[in-house]
């Protein structure tokens, strides 16, 4: 009978640096479909178009950061998932996590400051301009740099807020309390996040963004939830 090798790997249980990545894995996608839950009861029937009003900051923010957990962790359970496997513990883990959306909500910070109702031209050219950002080497380093290790939660949130930036800031301009809005540019991120970089599939995704723009400032009925807002505003 053969003596086993003290090089040999356990067979018998899983390692703690496997359970850990197993628990961080489950978390964080449990947090982000949370985070959908919350946010469909909370923003159901809010959205304006672009006449969205965004209330007051506490509420803006209690709002904003579930926000994110929904869109931005199902598609970083992988990255979370690659540093729970390189050696960091629990609550390292956590801490991680945290950091990550702390970017995020500070960017929630931003938007509340600069924001204000608008019209069709300021949302045709946020679209637009996050049609062509889209086909930036920004764009490109940005999204293969999260696909990578990140040795940090700060780290990773600025390396995916460089990548979805200008998704982000369309979302905002086309409704901010818009859910249908939020499940586009999340299926988008998502994908993203998951997939390698594809011209075959980049390309007509950032025209198509492109073609939106047009469509919004050109004609703006065919986009649905911007007319009703309209109706009640001109054009900025």
């Amino acid at each position: 009978m053969e003596t086993p090798s003290l090089l040999s790997p356990p067979i018998t249980q899983p390692t703690a640096h496997a359970k850990v990545a197993a628990t961080a894995w489950l978390a964080t996608v449990g947090i982000g479909v949370a985070g959908w839950i919350f946010t469909v009861q909370r923003m159901s029937g809010m959205d304006m178009g672009v006449a969205t009003r965004l209330g007051s900051f506490p509420y803006f923010l209690s709002l904003w950061v579930p926000m994110m957990a929904a869109m931005m962790l199902p598609g970083s359970a992988p990255a979370v998932l690659r540093v729970a496997r390189a050696g960091l513990r629990a609550l390292e883990v956590a801490r991680y996590v945290g950091s990550y959306l702390v970017v995020w909500a500070l960017f929630g910070v931003v938007v509340y400051a600069l924001y204000q109702p608008h019209g069709r031209d300021a949302a045709g050219a946020f679209t637009l301009a996050a049609g062509v950002y889209e086909l930036t080497p920004i764009k490109r380093g940005f999204r293969q740099t999260c696909r990578e290790i990140v040795p940090s939660g700060l780290g990773l949130g600025l390396c995916c807020m460089g990548s979805s930036v200008g998704l982000m800031l369309m979302m905002v301009a086309l409704g901010a309390m818009s859910l249908a809005w939020m499940a586009v540019t999340t299926g988008l991120i998502v994908a993203q996040k998951l997939l390698a970089p594809r011209p075959a599939i980049d390309v007509p995704v950032a025209l198509a963004i492109v073609a939106l723009g047009i469509a919004i400032v050109v004609v703006p009925s065919s986009v649905p939830g911007l007319v009703p807002a309209f109706h009640h505003m001109p054009a900025m």
